[in-house]
């Protein structure tokens, strides 16, 4: 059976990415349709090697008969158009944060919690919109989820070190242009971030919170609990690095029992989307530069945290745009159809 798949927001670098990812894995669909706004109605974006779309304008789009809506356009968008979607009978995936923590709204990693995404479909009054979590989120409970089953986590302190492509297109535009007048002597003013990018790292993605976390933090600490277990406690230092794709995470976990190096090297190694590459030895760790294009979250740098009782360390590191976002809400979709789980709503 093929299936016919809207990618709302197809301009954009999420956007795109979409288009390429159902493209490279063959997602059945007998049509695939590029929305975006009414500017940028008109264009034309790539999906695969040889097709081109042209984007239709969402605002004056009918879902109806669209089985798939993957949605990336901003949450001020989604805000209004997913739920006119979803009315529609299309099944939203939807990558913004504007759903992710409504309690009827499931957050959904594949390798992770897809229980949660079965049980919501399972109900008659399912709301028809799932939601895609947050990029920095995505790959630490991917690493996470083997290690919490193994040994019960009881506290997590991370470090992101994430790259500008998580502020779109308009931030990766900005690392280019300040880092080539550096280059000539030159200053740009940031417009984008707060301070400049190039050759610099600023710790503050998204706004302040009153306790003093940015939001970016307040969602990996929620968005953590809601997948993977509520009772975690999870601290947070989000940062904004000058790299263009790809987000690193240094990760510090204290578990309830024992957690052996080599039980968890063994977990890590049989993990639904995990590559292990830990050798301790020059570049025995995987970048974010060595990630980008890749479907895998990478973990390296394992070893045991001495500070706390039952305490590791590791390193992970991701394609956000890719993993981060398209890629996961592709696998939302991809869980859906082989599951039967939207022949069955259908019936």
């Amino acid at each position: 059976m093929a299936y016919k798949v809207a990618v709302v927001g197809a301009t954009g670098a999420v956007g795109r990415e979409m288009l390429k990812t159902l493209a490279e894995r063959n997602f059945p669909a007998s049509e695939v349709i590029a929305l975006a706004s009414p500017r940028s109605a008109g264009q034309q974006v790539s999906f695969g090697d040889e097709a081109i779309l042209t984007v239709k304008n969402l605002e004056t789009f009918d879902f109806r008969g669209v089985d798939f809506g993957l949605f990336s356009p901003g949450a001020s968008i989604s805000a209004v158009h997913a739920p006119r979607a979803a009315e529609a009978g299309c099944i939203v995936i939807d990558n913004t944060s504007h759903f992710r923590m409504e309690p009827d709204v499931p957050l959904v990693v594949p390798e992770v919690n897809t229980h949660a995404l079965e049980a919501f479909m399972a109900k008659p009054d399912w709301r028809r919109i799932i939601a895609n979590p947050n990029c920095s989120t995505i790959q630490m409970v991917v690493a996470l989820k083997p290690l919490h089953e193994k040994f019960g986590i009881r506290r997590v302190s991370v470090a992101t070190y994430q790259s500008v492509s998580g502020a779109g297109k308009e931030g990766m535009d900005e690392l280019e242009r300040a880092t080539k007048a550096t280059y000539v002597h030159e200053t740009t003013k940031p417009e984008v971030f707060t301070k400049p990018i190039a050759f610099n790292v600023i710790p503050h993605i998204d706004v302040f919170m009153k306790d003093g976390a940015t939001k970016e933090e307040w969602k990996m600490t929620v968005e953590t609990r809601k997948i993977l277990d509520p009772d975690i406690a999870v601290f947070a230092t989000c940062v904004r690095v000058p790299v263009f794709i790809g987000h690193g995470e240094a990760v510090h976990v204290e578990f309830a029992n024992p957690a052996p190096l080599e039980a968890a090297r063994a977990a890590l190694r049989a993990a639904p989307g995990v590559t292990l590459f830990d050798e301790r030895e020059d570049g025995g760790y995987v970048t974010p530069l060595e990630c980008q294009g890749e479907d895998a979250v990478y973990v390296s740098r394992l070893r045991v945290d001495p500070t706390v009782p039952h305490g590791l360390g590791f390193w992970c590191v991701s394609d956000n745009l890719r993993k981060g976002a398209a890629l996961n809400a592709v696998q939302i979709a991809e869980t859906i159809v082989k599951r039967g789980l939207i022949g069955k709503k259908a019936a």
